[in-house]
């Protein structure tokens, strides 16, 4: 029979989960962070919402601590912060810069530049006007995004498949593709009985463009071997367009969306400030016309978080519609 030593009978140890590195130095970044906002004086009135600002910073490093020194518990958790590590150190850094050279020793000018406390001190005590502003901007940009999006897809399908409707089609796409959707503002505002709808056609334009053209190209640029199998089958016309060229072209059509949205929010933010009277733009003009240069700063990071926000919401769409296409999509 055969034998064992005592070391060999123990019961074996799980092996230990080394502690995330990255994590506790942006820990360490961001309790250094709410030290410095908290004890380091004000160079000129004291902001409020300093102790805040503080709170908030300590918190963060608490959370990111437990996080790195338990990654075993945390495992998806700390899974899902890893790749942003380095941004998790960089933050609290670009931070404590931006209060140091606006509040703490005030090299920039007040009020032309505001330090961290005065955006949140937009944030609580103007929430109602850039709520509004928001859900405005918000409607108003999924209306023409839509709208855009769906002309914009079938125009695309219909020149990809027929050469018939592309010798109508492709000339207009050359004449106002270049043109901006923000130099037809004048010419909109005649036509339409209101700036609103004004404002949904020039941002369903500037969505149009993009999402047709890489529509054409993904539906033209289908492998002709596909078509000749399922015609061996016995498929269609309709078959062929709803099984084999658009699904093969959906790549290209999210691309597509993506320049869409970029151009749609740089519509939007124009056609709001020349005549929409609700809106992220128009709150930007307000804040200008006021001097009110915190909010300004508040609603260009309001839009900021739109637009990523908006864009991985894409993402996601993509990635479950073309999961059958996972490898594939590059981007």
């Amino acid at each position: 029979m055969p034998t064992y030593s005592l070391e060999q009978s123990r019961t074996a140890k799980a092996p230990a989960i080394a502690v995330w590195r990255g994590g506790l130095l942006a820990a360490l970044a961001w309790v250094a962070f709410a030290l410095f906002t908290q004890f380091y004086p004000d160079g000129g009135k004291p902001w409020p919402f300093t102790r805040e600002l503080a709170l908030a910073g300590a918190v963060a490093g608490g959370l990111l601590a437990l996080l790195a020194l338990l990654p075993g518990v945390f495992t998806r958790s700390v899974a899902r912060l890893r790749p942003a590590a380095a941004w998790l150190v960089a933050l609290p850094l670009l931070l404590g810069l931006w209060l140091l050279v606006t509040a703490k020793v005030v090299l920039l000018p007040v009020p032309f530049f505001a330090p961290p406390q005065a955006l949140i001190e937009v944030f609580v005590d103007d929430w109602s006007r850039l709520g509004e502003s928001l859900l405005h901007s918000l409607w108003l940009l999924l209306n023409g995004v839509v709208i855009g999006g769906a002309a914009g897809f079938i125009a695309g399908v219909a020149i990809g498949w027929s050469h018939r409707i592309g010798y109508w089609v492709h000339p207009v796409l050359r004449i106002l593709g270049p043109v901006p959707s923000t130099a037809l503002l004048p010419i909109c505002f005649f036509f339409f009985p209101s700036s609103w709808s004004a404002s949904v056609f020039l941002i369903a334009l500037a969505t149009w463009f993009p999402v047709t053209v890489l529509t054409w190209s993904g539906v033209a640029s289908v492998d002709k071997a596909y078509y000749e199998v399922a015609r061996t089958l016995g498929a269609s016309g309709r078959f062929l367009v709803w099984r084999v060229a658009i699904p093969a072209a959906l790549p290209h059509v999210f691309v597509g969306l993506f320049m869409g949205l970029g151009a749609s929010f740089s519509v939007l933010v124009v056609a709001e400030m020349m005549g929409v009277k609700a809106g992220l733009g128009w709150y930007l003009q307000w804040a200008q016309g006021w001097a009110a240069y915190a909010n300004m700063y508040a609603a260009l990071l309001v839009m900021a978080l739109l637009c990523s926000g908006l864009i991985t919401l894409l993402f996601l769409v993509r990635d479950r519609v073309l999961a059958w296409q996972k490898g594939a999509v590059k981007w």
